[in-house]
């Protein structure tokens, strides 16, 4: 199985399928189809909905998850901590989960990190390796993994309910267990603030220092400090925009990292992700970014547009709704820069149908930052784990094909819940053409993954994808202007029991959306309207 858990409060993994579902289940689902105006069978069960549970995504055995915390690779484990509520279902208690994997693909759930107590709520942050014992928290020959994370108080404590500050904890174990600092926090504001929060913390070698970003969220700015040992904290310049143009949004879980440009090492360029919310490209919460300078002191953004300007003149990391709070691993192999986001959006989050658990996470993506269209910009491709892990799994192989005007089913062996589509799509006189994922027998149901040539726009419609009225915000269309290059379009398709992430272009554009079908609803499907359409490299690997 691709997902594996150890029990909250052991050590001990176990397996689960979601294939094992039990009579009482489908006669329930059956029940509620009746009631349903749909020609598909769309699961929802008061208890459980394994029907829905991610096989190629991280989720929690049970409970409420959202933002990734303290990403880091320490001793060939990627450490994944996470926005978690060890006590239900939903947003509350505010906690640090945590998995490990080898290949950030199978992974396993350890006991909660850090627990929220009756002084404080543990927030986001980061982990670092501090292999140089700059703390003072480990030892030269152990040196300690150092958290730094929002504290937001409680009534009872040394601060007003609500305060938020920096606050730390260590771990000798290698990542296992934790102990906070004894003088929390390390860093707060004056006055105090209740929206002083996300603390990224990494190395800045040219400087020879610690440096953190961390945000004011409802002020729209990023704060910069730097530190000698990840205790004592120096305030360094601030990042907001001339005019913010999206008054009223939260700026979020912020990350800076330099990339060499068009893999020139000479060329280097620094990146900083600013987490929106509301008021991303497809509503709601999503990740933005901006490519500039930074000088040990300020970062600098290379091009600004105007505060007038629309979402779309912006640089975002997903043009989907369901991606949000990105950032990346320290320590990564390489110098990889590897990225997670939580896939979700606010709007609907607390209503997504799933039991006994809410949230996963996006397929972690690598990074590069690519001159396209004459300025740097980052592009987003699946893992070289998940790469290899698809190329080692049989394939249906389709040779090259024409549509015109009409909807053509694949072959039956193309069917499937969990699964990797590879296709070239030449639109040539087609209005539209493209694919249905998870798509039922008759064609009511599915999630449309198209071409528009009049417009130049790839689009996801998932307003017929299942399950859509869970919640009146779950935005139903998504679209980004993406030109033809050689009059074709190369896509990368990844299906979930509940998600579709759209790689166009080798990662140039991402679309990540959410989705609830029945489980019976496996069809692959591709189209053309008014026109002719060629499908060449067709290549469906079944990933369950």
């Amino acid at each position: 199985m691709i997902r594996r858990h150890s029990m909250h409060d052991s050590q001990h993994r176990f397996f689960f399928s979601s294939r094992v579902l039990s009579s009482w289940l489908f006669a329930a689902l059956a029940a509620v189809t009746a009631c349903v105006p749909t020609s598909s069978s769309l699961a929802q069960s008061a208890a459980d909905t394994p029907q829905w549970r991610s096989a190629l995504h991280y989720t929690p055995q049970r409970n409420w998850m959202n933002d990734p915390n303290g990403l880091v690779y320490y001793k060939g484990l990627y450490h994944l901590f996470y926005q978690y509520n060890p006590h239900g279902n939903f947003w509350g208690d505010m906690s640090w989960g945590h998995a490990t994997s080898r290949d950030l693909i199978h992974w396993d759930e350890h006991a909660v990190a850090l627990r929220a107590n009756q002084t404080e709520e543990i927030f986001s942050g980061s982990v670092v390796v501090d292999a140089r014992n700059t703390s003072g928290l480990g030892t030269a020959k152990r040196p300690p993994l150092v958290a730094l994370y929002t504290s937001v108080y409680k009534a009872g404590s040394r601060h007003e309910a609500g305060v938020q500050a920096q606050s730390i904890a260590y771990s000798t174990d290698d990542g296992m267990t934790w102990q906070p600092y004894v003088h929390n926090p390390v860093l707060t504001l004056s006055p105090e603030s209740k929206q002083f929060r996300d603390p990224k913390v990494s190395w800045f070698a040219p400087g020879g220092y610690w440096l953190m970003a961390t945000v004011v969220a409802d002020a729209q700015v990023v704060k910069f400090y730097r530190s000698d040992n990840l205790i004592d904290w120096t305030f360094l310049s601030d990042f907001t925009l001339p005019d913010v143009p999206h008054r009223g949004a939260l700026w979020e879980m912020p990350d800076l990292f330099a990339l060499p440009l068009d893999g020139d090492p000479s060329r280097p360029k620094w990146v900083m992700i600013v987490n929106v919310n509301p008021w991303s490209i497809a509503g709601g919460s999503g990740a933005m970014y901006f490519v500039g300078q930074f000088d040990g002191t300020r970062f600098v953004a290379d091009d600004v547009v105007p505060a007038s300007s629309d979402p779309a003149r912006y640089q975002w990391l997903d043009h989907g709704a369901d991606y949000y709070a990105a950032g990346t691993f320290s320590n990564a192999p390489s110098g990889t820069a590897v990225t997670i986001g939580w896939m979700s959006n606010w709007d609907y989050a607390s209503h997504a149908p799933t039991a006994p658990w809410k949230g996963a996470m996006a397929l972690p993506r690598e990074l590069a930052l690519k001159t396209i269209d004459g300025r740097p910009q980052l592009t987003s491709v699946p893992p070289s784990s998940y790469v290899s892990m698809v190329k080692q799994r049989p394939a249906t192989r389709i040779d090259a094909f024409d549509v015109s005007s009409a909807a053509r089913d694949l072959a039956p062996s193309a069917r499937g819940a969990v699964q990797n589509i590879d296709l070239t799509i030449r639109p040539g006189t087609a209005h539209r053409a493209g694919l249905i994922v998870r798509a039922s027998a008759n064609g009511d149901v599915g999630t449309r993954i198209f071409y528009d040539t009049s417009t130049q726009t790839l689009n996801l419609d998932r307003s017929r994808s299942g399950n859509t009225w869970f919640s009146g915000a779950f935005s139903k269309a998504h679209i980004v202007n993406l030109p033809l290059h050689d009059g074709r379009l190369d896509l990368q398709v990844v299906i979930d029991r509940n998600s579709v992430e759209v790689f166009a272009d080798h990662g140039r554009t991402v679309i990540t959306d959410l989705i609830f079908p029945a489980p019976g609803d496996d069809h692959v499907r591709v189209f053309a309207e008014g026109g002719d359409a060629r499908f060449s490299d067709v290549a469906i690997t079944d990933m369950d």
